[in-house]
C-alpha cells in the first residue's frame, strides 16, 4: 500500500492588475486644470509618477507604503505643475511674516476661483457615477496621449536662430526667418545680447554754456499704479494726467516690485541692468541723484510711509545713495489716514508734499531735486477711521484721492511762482484683476499689465509752450528716456531765457528699450511682439497665456 502523500502544487502569488484607481481622479482634476490655463502640466514628471503608481503590487501593507509615499509627491507634484514660484522663494522672504491677519484672511480668499470650483465638483461627482462601471485608467492614460501631441514641438529639430540686430537706440532687436515659436535657446541669446546692449548706454549730463535759471525736480514713485488698474477702475481719462505736458504710452517699469523699481529708477542714467546687477555696485555716472548733485541740484528723500517693511528705505538710500529722509520717517504733526497690510501707518499724500514743499520754500538751495516715494495704492492698505479702527478701503477710492492730491499739489506749485519739474514715475502695477498664472495683487511673475505703467512730466512755470494737451511717446520706453530728457531740460538754453519750449527738439530720438521685465528668478521679455515668460531660473521658456487673461 502506498501511504506517501500526494504531491502539493506550489501557490503561486497571482496580482491583479487594478490601475490607477483612484489616483484617475488626481490626474483628469489636472487635465481639467490645465485645459482652464490654471496648471503648467509636465508631462515628463507626471507621466512618470503615473508608470510608478501603475505598477502592479501583491502584498497590501506594500501598497499602503506606496499610497503613503505618493502623497506628498502628488501635492509636490501638483505644485510645481502651478504658475506659482518656487517654494523656496516665499521662504527666502520673511516680510511674509509682517501681514497683518486681515490681510492674510483676503490673500487667501483670492485663491479661491468658483467657477473652477464648481467644474471640479462637477468632475468629482462625474467619477463616482462612471468609476463603477468604466476603467477611467485608459481615459487618464488618453489624456496624457493628448496633452503630449501638444508638446511634439519639443522634440522637432529647433529653428535656425538668427543674431540679433541692435537698432539706433542700442536695444536688442529680434531677427526673424520664420512665424515658428522661438526655442530656450533663441530666447536667452536675445536676453543676453539685450544686457549686452543695455550696459553699454549712458545718459550725459552737462553743464551748459550759460548757467540755467535754477528750477527743482520733484520725481514721485508711485506704488501699485499701471494703466491696467486704471482702465479697471475707469480713471484712465483722469485730470491729472490729462495736464502733463508729455505722457509715455509705453513705458515699461522692468519690475513689479517695490525696492527692484525704485532701484532702476534711481539708476536711469544707465542702461537696464538684470536683476542680480541692481545689488552690486552700479558703474560711474549710473546713479541719477548723483549726477544731479554734480549740477548743483540738493538732492531730499520722503515717503508717505515707514519703509521699514522688507528694508525699503535703507535699501533706496544705499543702492540710491540718498539722504535720510527730510523730514525725518515720522513727520511731525500729520494723521496717518491709511495702515498698511503690515500695519504700519501712511499717511496723505497731500499732506505729506506739501508740508516738505513749506520745507522746500525756506530753504535758501537754488536747485533742489526730490525723490518722493508713495505707497497710498498698495494692495491691503486700510482707511483709518475717526475713532482709530480701520475699514477696507477699495483700490478705486484710493485711487481716486491720490489723483485728487498731486492735482491740488501741482496747483499749490504752480501758485509759488517756482520754476519745478514734476516727473509722475509710478514702480508698477497692483494687479488688480490677476490672471491665469497668479492671483490679484500676485508680483511674483512681471506680466506686462503690471510693468505698463502710465508716466508723465510737467513743467511749472517755466514758459508757456502753448500746449492744450499732452505730446504723447508711444515708442517702447523706460528709465533712460527719464534721465534723457531731465539732462535735456538742464542743458536747454530756450528754459534758461523762458521762452516757448520746443517739445519737438526736446524729445527728439529719446532711447528706446525693448520690453524686458525680471524679478528674482523671474523674466518676462516680448519676442517679436508676443510676451514669453522664464519662471525659474536656468529654466525653460513658455508663451504667456494673455488670452486667459
Amino acid at each position: 500500500m502506498n501511504l506517501s502523500k500526494p504531491a502539493v502544487a506550489p501557490q503561486k502569488l497571482t496580482t491583479v492588475w487594478g490601475g490607477l484607481g483612484a489616483w484617475n481622479l488626481y490626474f483628469l482634476g489636472k487635465f481639467l486644470l490645465t485645459w482652464t490655463g490654471h496648471l503648467n502640466f509636465q508631462i515628463v514628471p507626471n507621466l512618470i509618477f503615473a508608470l510608478a503608481l501603475l505598477i502592479p503590487i501583491a502584498h497590501p501593507m506594500l501598497r499602503r507604503a506606496r499610497t503613503l509615499l505618493a502623497i506628498p509627491v502628488a501635492v509636490a507634484l501638483l505644485y510645481q505643475d502651478t504658475w506659482f514660484p518656487p517654494f523656496s522663494r516665499l521662504l527666502a522672504q520673511p516680510g511674509v511674516l509682517n501681514f497683518s491677519a486681515d490681510y492674510i484672511i483676503e490673500l487667501l480668499g483670492r485663491f479661491i476661483d468658483w467657477q473652477v470650483c464648481a467644474l471640479l465638483l462637477v468632475l468629482i461627482i462625474g467619477y463616482l457615477f462612471i468609476s463603477p462601471w468604466l476603467r477611467l485608467t485608459t481615459l487618464t492614460l488618453l489624456g496624457f496621449v493628448w496633452l503630449s501631441l501638444g508638446s511634439l514641438q519639443a522634440l522637432l529639430p529647433a529653428p535656425v536662430t538668427l543674431p540679433m540686430a541692435s537698432n539706433t537706440s542700442g536695444a536688442a532687436t529680434p531677427v526673424s526667418s520664420s512665424g515658428g515659436e522661438p526655442d530656450d535657446a533663441t530666447l536667452n541669446a536675445y536676453l543676453d545680447t539685450f544686457y549686452k546692449n543695455e550696459a553699454q548706454r549712458k545718459v550725459e549730463f552737462k553743464e551748459p554754456a550759460v548757467k540755467p535759471t535754477p528750477f527743482d525736480l520733484l520725481v514721485i514713485n508711485i506704488c501699485s499704479l499701471a494703466w491696467d488698474d486704471l482702465d479697471a477702475v475707469g480713471l484712465r481719462n483722469n485730470s491729472l494726467f490729462s495736464q502733463m505736458d508729455v505722457i509715455f504710452d509705453n513705458f515699461n517699469s522692468a519690475t513689479a516690485y517695490s525696492g527692484p523699481a525704485a532701484i532702476r529708477l534711481l539708476r536711469a542714467s544707465c542702461g537696464q541692468t538684470s536683476h542680480a546687477q541692481l545689488y552690486k555696485q552700479p558703474p560711474d555716472q549710473c546713479l541719477l541723484f548723483d549726477d544731479l548733485r554734480k549740477l548743483g541740484f540738493t538732492d531730499e528723500l520722503m515717503l508717505n510711509h515707514t519703509g521699514e517693511f522688507d528694508g525699503f528705505l535703507q535699501e533706496v538710500r544705499d543702492q540710491g545713495q540718498l539722504p535720510p529722509p527730510a523730514l525725518g520717517v515720522i513727520p511731525a504733526g500729520l494723521q496717518r489716514t491709511y495702515v498698511g497690510f503690515d500695519g504700519s501707518p501712511i499717511w496723505r499724500d497731500r499732506d505729506v508734499l506739501s508740508k516738505w514743499w513749506q520745507h522746500r520754500l525756506n530753504s535758501n538751495q537754488p536747485n533742489m531735486a526730490l525723490f518722493y516715494n508713495t505707497t497710498s495704492l498698495h494692495d491691503g492698505n486700510r482707511q483709518v477711521r475717526a475713532d482709530g479702527g480701520t475699514q477696507p478701503a477699495d483700490y478705486s477710492s484710493r485711487a481716486q484721492v491720490l489723483l485728487d492730491d498731486l492735482n491740488a499739489f501741482i496747483k499749490e506749485l504752480q501758485k509759488s511762482g517756482r520754476r519745478v519739474v514734476v516727473a509722475i514715475v509710478p514702480e508698477h502695477g497692483a494687479a488688480l484683476h490677476g490672471d491665469r498664472m497668479q492671483i490679484s495683487g500676485m508680483r511674483e511673475i512681471p506680466s506686462e499689465s503690471i510693468t505698463h505703467v502710465p508716466v508723465g512730466l510737467k513743467l511749472i512755470n517755466m514758459g508757456d509752450d502753448g500746449q492744450t494737451e499732452p505730446v504723447h511717446i508711444t515708442q517702447p520706453s523706460s528709465y533712460l528716456a527719464i534721465a534723457e530728457i531731465i539732462a535735456r531740460l538742464y542743458a536747454s538754453p530756450q528754459l534758461s531765457n523762458g521762452q516757448t519750449v520746443d517739445w519737438s527738439a526736446l524729445l527728439k530720438d529719446l532711447p528706446q528699450t525693448a520690453k524686458v521685465s525680471e524679478n528674482a528668478g523671474t523674466v518676462v521679455l516680448d519676442y517679436n511682439g508676443k510676451p514669453y515668460v522664464r519662471i525659474k531660473e536656468n529654466g525653460g521658456w513658455l508663451p504667456y497665456p494673455q488670452q486667459l487673461k
